[in-house]
């Protein structure tokens, strides 16, 4: 709406004012050739009718679509960053004052001036109402006899002003905070005022362009928009110490680009790199002040509402209510040899199901000591940053960002608490994976609906881009080629494949060592039909040992005695048109600039003709 208290004229010299004044003037400015943007945005010349300044215009969609602000109209800038495109300057406002709706015509530097000159012997003040409200007071400068009247720029009033003014005045002038939802790659002169939320660990990194030191941490500020800052070398060296989980911090120079996905599952476009030049900056936090940040933001999932996460890239949170912790138990991993804690916890909610949840490395260590001696006492434990796989159905595992709160103080712990004491401690639970595919035992066809499919749908082009689409089918394999390399020589430490060198050496890439002996391991391709269609599978060695009954050893013996192959001919035979419950995934691979659609199968399982009966009895109760 527009002011009547404010001048119906551009402030003289608004724009030397605002390009000088780092974000401290309110001047007057009128609209010239305003032009509407993508994402409800105006591009515009900003005029104080001598001068110009192109412009971008957020947030004032309304305003010009109801007819409040046209071009020729008048505007007093309220928040506004002063962007460098180029070697040109250009204002993004964000928030401003409509004065005059349209003016009749674009002031020229005639009749611009609109501030009361200034008397014979005093500099002219034309700065003075805009900046009553910064603090910053300008005072006439007398004229000395004899000289000729010293009018002086805005920008030479203001820095001359903040120059004199005490340290905690200029510091007050130079920051200002931005909200992470404003940030972009295109501006730099940004302050933020932020949490650290999470903290990853100090890993090494090697590449073509050297090797370091890499962590990243995650900052949230009081809008609860969160961004992923990474570090690098020099500068990782330089943070890892300063960065403490919780704290705040002031932040600013730093570098944004596009996020990648594939690493980050925050809700922000963006993420951060900061460098030996960005300042990071501890804030002493007060008590009651700065509680606008939470320490830690959760997003839960509750943990029946868990399968559409199964095998997929997102991350999620849990929180729930401790059944049992297992015993610590070393695991070797295959990519080093090296052996690493692990420990199982099982929690459930008010959903009624568990789920275990698998902590690896110090998170096991610590944290699972610590719940281990108050499993008694049943706590409330939020786990953030936990990965969702297939293990027994479903099954979650926490990686290098994850975290372990142990009694959160949040509504939901308070809640889930009261649950628990009032109901949970005496229910029955059932775990997460009990009604899905892939367990050992159980009814394995008696998944819900969502989760089988028919082969038809499951070669649809669409199905598997962008993420990994995991579904059950009622399948028989069809076909199996025979003149397939169907195994590979596989290292006997961590199953890599090894390279043959004589009879009795290979060469193991991921261990560096040579062995004297490899194992063979499974890559089989197979077609697989039902009613609807069919479609080629890949299966690894646990799933093809299952499917052909032999394994990757044994089969080579086979084959390699029989000359005629007629044996291992048979066993590829026999193996086909046998009814099978297999879980696939299937994902969408680039190959050639060419999109792939890739089916593996991820377990095989016999068929429990019961419970198939009683899913076509409810499909046919459905349709009645």
């Amino acid at each position: 709406m527009a002011s009547d208290s404010s001048p119906a004229a551009p402030t003289t010299d608004g724009v030397s004012l605002v390009l000088s004044s780092s974000g401290i003037v309110a001047p007057v400015l009128q609209v010239v050739d305003l032009k509407p943007q993508a994402n409800f945005r105006y591009k515009t010349d900003l005029s104080d009718g001598k001068r110009k300044v192109p412009a971008m215009l957020n947030n004032m969609s309304s305003e010009v679509l109801s007819g409040r602000l046209l071009n020729l109209g008048l505007i007093k800038l309220q928040d506004y960053v002063i962007s460098t495109v180029g070697n040109q300057k250009v204002l993004v406002v964000t928030a401003c004052e409509v004065v005059k709706a349209q003016c009749e015509a674009e002031f020229s530097s005639s009749e611009a001036a609109l501030v009361p000159k200034a008397e014979p012997g005093v500099a002219a003040s034309l700065t003075k109402d805009v900046l009553n409200s910064s603090g910053i007071e300008l005072k006439p400068k007398l004229k000395r006899e004899g000289f000729a009247s010293a009018v002086k720029s805005a920008s030479q009033i203001i820095k001359e002003q903040s120059g004199c003014a005490v340290p905690a005045l200029r510091k007050g002038i130079s920051r200002r905070v931005y909200p992470l939802v404003s940030l972009n790659p295109y501006e730099s002169l940004w302050t933020i005022k932020v949490r650290v939320t999470s903290k990853g660990p100090m890993r090494t990194f090697t590449n073509a362009r050297g090797s370091g030191n890499v962590f990243n941490v995650e900052l949230t500020d009081e809008e609860g928009t969160q961004i992923q800052a990474t570090m690098f070398k020099e500068a990782a060296d330089e943070f890892h110490s300063k960065l403490q989980l919780g704290k705040l911090y002031y932040v600013s120079n730093g570098i944004l680009k596009a996020a990648n996905k594939r690493y980050s599952n925050l809700k922000n476009d963006y993420e951060m790199t900061l460098t030996t030049k960005s300042a990071v900056e501890e804030i002493p936090e007060e008590d009651g002040a700065d509680k606008k940040i939470p320490l830690v933001k959760f997003n839960f999932v509750k943990i029946d509402e868990m399968a559409p996460y199964v095998n997929g890239r997102e991350l999620i949170d849990v929180i729930g209510v401790v059944q049992s912790v297992g015993s610590n138990m070393s695991i070797r991993r295959k990519s080093n040899n090296e052996e690493i804690p692990k420990r199982d916890i099982t929690i459930a909610d008010e959903s009624m199901k568990t789920v275990v949840i698998s902590l690896w490395n110090d998170l096991a260590t610590d944290y699972g000591a610590k719940l281990l001696n108050m499993v008694d006492e049943a706590p409330v434990v939020a786990f953030r940053s936990v990965r969702v796989g297939d293990y027994q159905g479903i099954s979650l595992s926490s990686i290098t960002k994850s975290t372990v709160i142990i009694n959160p103080e949040i509504p939901e712990t308070k809640a889930i608490r009261e649950w628990y004491d009032e109901t949970g401690k005496s229910a029955t639970m059932t775990p997460a994976g009990a009604n899905l595919p892939g367990r050992n035992s159980g009814a394995v066809g008696s998944s819900a609906p969502a989760e089988r499919a028919k082969l038809s749908e499951v070669v649809l082009p669409e199905v598997g881009d962008g993420k990994p689409a995991c579904f059950t089918v009622r399948a028989c394999i069809s076909f199996i080629k025979p003149d397939q390399a169907m195994w590979y020589l596989a290292c006997t430490s961590c199953n890599r494949k090894v390279n043959q060198e004589s009879d009795s050496s290979y060469w193991c890439e991921g261990c560096s060592k040579h062995y004297d002996s490899c194992n063979r391991r499974y890559i089989m391709l197979a077609k697989v039909s039902d009613h609807s269609g069919e479609a080629w599978i890949s299966a690894f060695n646990e799933q093809a040992e299952t499917i052909l009954g032999h394994t990757a050893e044994s089969l080579n013996d086979i084959r390699s005695q029989d000359s005629e192959e007629k044996e291992f001919q048979a066993i590829l035979k026999g193996a086909a048109w046998e009814s099978r419950m297999l879980r696939i995934s299937v994902q969408q691979n680039e190959y050639m600039s060419e999109k792939r659609q890739r089916i593996t199968v991820r377990s095989v399982s016999p068929v429990d003709w019961a419970a198939e009966s009683r899913l076509l009895l409810e499909k046919l109760s459905s349709l009645s």
